[in-house]
């Protein structure tokens, strides 16, 4: 086991996914479920960004992003939408979230930062990152057939010294409140919300690419859609 602030008891780890969600999509929702199946999470706490550090602001306000989220999780028992970031009227920070999450949730909890590669990938870029190993987990998803060396040869060397130093199995998550790296591999599914914008945008049809709900929301509050003359 990797380096580990330990837990005396084990308890059901939370998954925590934050992200602009500018919109929500089919990847965002099976990452998450896939995630809570294959960890045993408790449940995975759906956190939309307000203002992010770490890329151009949104296309879309938070409450509408906000709002999205809430509808395409909304029959999942194992989802739940945080808004504290969403609310908040400056930048937001993981490792504040964290913190926060840590003060209400307890010591003892295992909590799971959940991240694509590709956000791994740029983590020593974000404020305090270092940060995050004391407040939690950190679970990175990849595509099937994607060796852990392949894209651990793309990352910083300060990076590479953290998946050597505490890479770890699945099952001890439960039995560290945080500290740990693990891998999993999810389904491929090749839908961005940068695209679904752009199609929206031409006019074209994004439907199958984000929950029917969530799209009938898009339209109703013209969201994404081509400007009118």
């Amino acid at each position: 086991m990797g380096t580990c602030v330990a837990n005396p008891r084990p308890l059901q780890p939370i998954g925590i996914f934050g992200g602009t969600f500018d919109p929500i999509h089919f990847g965002h929702l099976r990452l998450a479920e896939e995630m809570a199946e294959s960890l045993e999470l408790d449940h995975v706490r759906f956190i939309p960004t307000g203002m992010p550090p770490h890329r151009s602001r949104p296309r879309t306000g938070a409450i509408h992003r906000l709002e999205m989220v809430r509808i395409a999780t909304a029959n999942n028992p194992r989802f739940m939408v945080d808004e504290r970031e969403a609310l908040l009227p400056h930048l937001s920070y993981t490792a504040d979230t964290l913190r926060a999450l840590r003060a209400e949730l307890g010591e003892q909890q295992s909590l799971c930062l959940l991240m694509g590669a590709d956000a791994f990938l740029n983590l020593s870029s974000w404020q305090r990152w270092q940060e995050l190993f004391l407040l939690s987990h950190i679970v990175i998803a990849h595509r099937p057939g994607f060796p852990q060396s392949t894209w651990k040869d793309a990352m910083p060397e300060v990076l590479r010294d953290e998946i050597d130093t505490r890479m770890a199995n699945p099952q001890d998550l439960a039995h560290c409140a945080a500290g740990l790296i693990v891998s999993r591999a999810i389904t491929a599914l090749d839908i961005s919300a940068t695209h679904i914008r752009e199609t929206l945008h031409a006019g074209r049809n994004p439907r199958y690419l984000l929950p029917d709900a969530v799209l009938d929301y898009i339209y109703t509050f013209q969201l994404y859609l081509p400007e009118m003359p």
